[in-house]
């Protein structure tokens, strides 16, 4: 018994992980200049700053008692850990060791001298640990010094007058039973002397318990602590060194570019990833072309030997040729969605030619009426014979006399339909020959193949739709826009046709971008704005050869039915093709 495969799902945390850690190196600008503000803050930090030395000393304490070595007797019997080390940072000896470090002339007030102290428990001990920071080593051991004695003696003191004022209340106590004692002495006689003499018992038992607890208290050992270990000179300054502040500034910098990429990430409009491409537009990914230097200036990867870029190419071609969708019509039109139509022509060009490589009778036609340069950009030259799909009617006009043969060195060869500029582009494109082009993928082992301007800079793919139902879109990641994507999915859609898929070019550096613009206004190209709203009927194009204003009714009739059919199956046209 055979298990399905579980494909992985959407929400898969793993894959998520990946999918957003990839998306953050995307903006390695952003990581990079948090590094370097990090390791900027940590050396200025490190260079201006003084240095500071600290001196430690740990004081052990201890609670009085009668005999330290009885059995039984404990160190911490009445001690509470957490207020002692509340006392040694008071005001209290704060004041003591002020006092003390003025007599060896270290004049400094309370608040300033306990700004520098920092006292530590270590846990599960009844030791102190008093560290003072300052500016010099001297100073440093003497102030840590100073305050370790002075808690030393605030204890001490604090003790001593516990025991003077318990003695206090037992002389207190004492005195009227000694006098209660005399009085009753001088009355014991006869029988009622015995009486007398049982009181004052009594009396003289409660005052020796009295004089034995005052007893005592004055052998009570009232040591407070010990002195541990001394504080000595620092031989170097506190704190973290310079490596360090370099290391924790790296680490600071490489976390604040990660928020910085964060930040960019949620707000960038661009396609985060594949997967999130292939739910905008709803199509899923044919491929990714690579970057290939040997392909600059070449339009043909085609026929070039050890290419991975050709080898996508067939990939891509392959995949198509056995999409149900495509095989159907094999009528494909290849767009890019704004901007920059060049991917798009390379990638029509290169498709024919896998095609024709695969033994199919492709056709190539250029719907580019506004910049066309594919037969140039070919280096292909001269027009054959008169093709079949021409009428008698038709003249010398687009698209009649353009039809050219592009061989592929080692591949086979294809039919290229060259553009040419056209005054009125809509109605061109819904020609009656233009249909009867289109037509010709019905034929067996024909494959019709359109490229057409960016669709949403020009409504001239979209006037193609309703007769070349399958869409290949080609575009970078980093520039498309997922809402664009999804304008892309509902304007196709709202046509009559479907995207067969996405195909993705790695695209052109900054640089190359702006001298590829140079280079097409030097030529004359229009360079469609890259924040265009949405798909236009063609601007200065609409007037007529005359300079005439085109009438809507020519150019906006996309889906009138024309009575001649082509070879293959019937051809749709407009009412500009009828005219």
């Amino acid at each position: 018994m055979t298990h399905p495969i579980r494909a992985l799902e959407d929400q898969d945390e793993p894959a998520l992980l990946r999918d957003q850690f990839r998306q953050l190196l995307r903006y390695r600008a952003l990581l990079a200049a948090g590094v370097v503000v990090g390791l900027l803050g940590a050396g200025w930090l490190a260079l201006s700053g003084e240095d500071t030395y600290t001196s430690t000393g740990e004081v052990s304490v201890r609670s009085a008692t009668s005999d330290p070595f009885a059995a039984g007797a404990s160190a911490d019997k009445g001690i509470n850990i957490g207020s002692e080390r509340q006392t040694a940072v008071s005001d209290a000896v704060g004041t003591v060791a002020s006092a003390s470090l003025a007599k060896s002339g270290d004049a400094v007030d309370v608040g300033p001298l306990l700004s520098g102290l920092q006292v530590t428990n270590p846990p599960n001990t009844l030791v102190l640990r008093f560290s003072y920071t300052g500016p010099s080593p001297e100073q440093a051991k003497a102030r840590a010094q100073a305050l370790a004695e002075a808690y030393l003696e605030i204890r001490r003191e604090r003790t001593e007058n516990s025991i003077d004022n318990m003695v206090d209340g037992y002389r207190a106590q004492l005195k009227p039973l000694t006098e209660q004692r005399d009085r009753l002495a001088e009355q014991e006689t006869g029988t009622v002397g015995n009486d007398v003499t049982s009181a004052r018992a009594n009396l003289i038992v409660s005052i020796s318990e009295l004089s034995q607890k005052i007893s005592e208290l004055r052998a009570l050992d009232t040591t407070p602590g010990y002195l541990n270990k001394n504080p000595v000179v620092p031989e170097t300054p506190s704190g973290a060194g310079l490596p360090l502040l370099l290391g924790l500034g790296g680490v600071v910098g490489l976390a604040l570019g990660l928020l910085l990429s964060w930040v960019r990430l949620v707000f960038d409009p661009a396609v985060r990833s594949t997967r999130e491409l292939s739910r905008s537009l709803g199509a899923p990914l044919l491929g990714t072309l690579p970057r290939e230097r040997a392909a600059a200036g070449t339009l043909l990867a085609i026929g070039r030997g050890g290419s991975r870029l050709a080898e996508e190419y067939r990939a891509v071609a392959f995949r198509l040729a056995y999409d149900p969708s495509f095989t159907e019509r094999r009528r494909l039109l290849v767009t890019a969605p704004r901007g920059d139509n060049d991917m798009a022509t390379a990638a029509a060009a290169n498709l024919a030619a896998a095609f024709a490589e695969m033994g199919r009778d492709v056709l190539l036609v250029e719907a580019d009426l506004r910049a066309p340069s594919l037969a140039k950009e070919l280096g292909a030259a001269g027009r054959g014979a008169r093709p079949s799909w021409a009428a008698e009617g038709d003249g010398r006009t687009w698209p009649s006399d353009s039809r050219i043969n592009v061989d592929v060195p080692g591949s086979g060869a294809f039919t290229l339909i060259a553009g040419r500029r056209t005054d009125n582009v809509p109605r061109a494109l819904t020609s009656a020959p233009v249909g009867r082009i289109l037509a010709e993928g019905g034929r067996p082992g024909a494959v019709v193949i359109v490229l057409a301007p960016p669709v949403l800079s020009y409504a001239d793919a979209v006037a193609l739709i309703d007769r070349v139902e399958g869409v290949v879109v080609v575009c970078d990641p980093r520039e498309v826009h997922r809402s664009d994507l999804e304008r892309i999915r509902e304007v196709i859609g709202a046509a009559g046709g479907s995207v067969l898929g996405t195909l993705l070019h790695p695209g052109h550096g900054r640089l190359e971008r702006r001298a590829r613009r140079k280079a097409a206004k030097r030529r004359g190209r229009p360079v469609p704005p890259h924040g265009n709203d949405g798909p236009q009927a063609g601007g200065p194009d609409r007037a007529d050869a005359g300079g005439h204003a085109g009438d809507p009714t020519e150019t906006l009739g996309l889906r009138t039915l024309d009575g001649g059919s082509g070879r293959g199956g019937s051809d749709h046209s407009s009412t500009a093709g009828h005219r």
